[in-house]
């Protein structure tokens, strides 16, 4: 038993003088911390701050492109057909520009699962993206349906024009160019990733002027997925959930075998860092 010191034990005293805290005061800080430390964690407030972005980033991006679709249908062609594929683009490139450095400014599932597919994103916040992603779509969705009398011939969804199969071909080949580009300009140490904006919201634009007239250039499974939905408009839909999904996939693929490294072939093959692409094997 250590000796007290005016009912103080002097291991007590020692503790004090030299900064410590009591097992009194410690039981009270834990405890403390125990109420406030989940939500006041900083992991979990950034990933919220990552959530929130998801959803009005996405929200802004249904609204404004599927706006103009609504608009031009129902107003006479004001907008016309290079209007709207202008909007698609300028409304990615200003919603990346605004909240990129915040959530990655994915906005899109098929680029969140492909994103962690090959290591650049951590899995256990892809659920959480998908449902900010659907969320902000069907909010935005049921905005535009709140706001205009949205008939059947200005349906602002993606419904394929031909045959499911040529429809899916090319959500295939405009997902493939869109992922393409996005690791490109947004994963690879040497591009100019100021301009990363600019050549995503671009590669968007072009692919409406390609693929709009024939399966709406979705690209991107929320995109079809918060109309359908608003709109009880269910025809096709997995076109635009399974198109998507391989065309990044395949997009990204594509980049990570051009992408320099200065390792042999046989050496990436085996270790599977083509898939991996950390940065300090992209490094010069």
């Amino acid at each position: 038993m250590a000796p007290k010191v005016d009912g103080i034990e002097e291991e007590e005293i020692s503790r004090m003088e030299s900064g410590g805290v009591t097992n009194s005061n410690s039981n009270s800080n834990s405890q403390s911390n125990a109420k406030q430390g989940f939500c006041f964690s900083p992991i979990v407030v950034t990933t919220a701050q990552k959530v929130v972005a998801e959803i009005i980033g996405t929200y802004f991006v249904i609204f404004a492109g599927c706006g103009s679709v609504v608009v031009n249908k129902l107003y006479g062609e004001t907008v016309t057909f290079p209007g709207i594929c202008v909007t698609w683009g300028l409304i990615v490139m200003v919603m990346i520009y605004t909240v990129g450095h915040v959530s990655g400014a994915h906005f899109n599932p098929a680029v969140t699962i492909t994103s962690a597919l090959f290591r650049r994103f951590p899995w256990k916040e892809v659920p959480l993206y998908i449902i900010a992603q659907l969320m902000g779509s069907i909010l935005a969705s049921g905005t535009l349906s709140l706001m205009f009398d949205v008939t059947e011939k200005a349906y602002f969804g993606t419904l394929p024009v031909g045959s499911n199969g040529q429809s899916l071909a090319i959500e295939i080949i405009i997902s493939f160019l869109l992922m393409f580009v996005v690791s490109g300009v947004g994963t690879d140490s040497r591009a100019i990733g100021e301009f990363g904006g600019i050549a995503v919201g671009m590669t968007i634009m072009l692919n409406v002027f390609v693929a709009g007239p024939i399966s709406g250039a979705s690209m991107n499974p929320a995109r079809s997925i918060g109309p359908a939905i608003v709109k009880h408009e269910y025809r096709g839909l997995w076109v635009y959930v399974v198109g998507p999904i391989i065309g990044t996939i395949s997009g990204a693929f594509a980049y990570n075998l051009i992408r320099f490294t200065n390792k042999p072939i046989s050496e990436l093959t085996k270790n599977g860092s083509f898939l991996r692409n950390k940065s300090n094997d992209d490094s010069s």
